[in-house]
């Protein structure tokens, strides 16, 4: 089995079949997890009408990889692919495509769950999203990080 991984940090629209497709190969891979997030239209209480993403080049990918990294410690994986958008995003754009492959279900289902965890609370990404205030008024705030999210990494930990 062939280790492969796959980090873009990109502004362009993701293509998901695409990136499926170059996920497989791997005969000894008989699983493949996939994670695609994308921008939604309520968030905190409010309506949401687009998102920005913002990150710090070089620096995230090195993020991203010792990610990849940590979760190849703790299982078997053949090929690895994270994918992240940044810039301005309208509603259902995809966000992010994670994608796991591993000889085996509960592997890739593990290491792209914790890849995505792993990612929400480390990765240095900055969200500013587009909302209307109380008026209608478009208007602009940061994203904060999530208690959830950071209740999500405890379980790895615990593990």
């Amino acid at each position: 089995m062939k280790a492969v991984d796959r980090i873009e940090v990109c502004e362009t629209p993701l293509d998901v079949a695409a990136e499926y497709t170059a996920l497989q190969g791997n005969s000894g891979d008989g699983a493949c997890a996939l994670f695609v997030g994308s921008v939604r239209d309520f968030n905190a209480g409010s309506d949401v009408c687009g998102l920005a993403l913002e990150h710090y080049p070089g620096m995230t990918e090195k993020s991203l990889q010792r990610i990849i990294n940590d979760a190849r410690d703790r299982w078997s994986l053949g090929r690895v692919t994270i994918v992240h958008r940044v810039g301005p995003m309208q509603i259902n754009d995809e966000i992010v495509f994670v994608g796991v492959t591993s000889p085996h279900r509960q592997a890739a289902f593990a290491a792209c769950q914790y890849i995505m965890d792993r990612l929400k609370t480390e990765a240095p990404f900055w969200k500013r999203e587009a909302v209307a205030d109380e008026s209608g008024k478009p208007s602009e705030r940061w994203v904060e990080a999530r208690a959830s999210d950071a209740a999500e990494m405890e379980k790895w930990s615990a593990g």
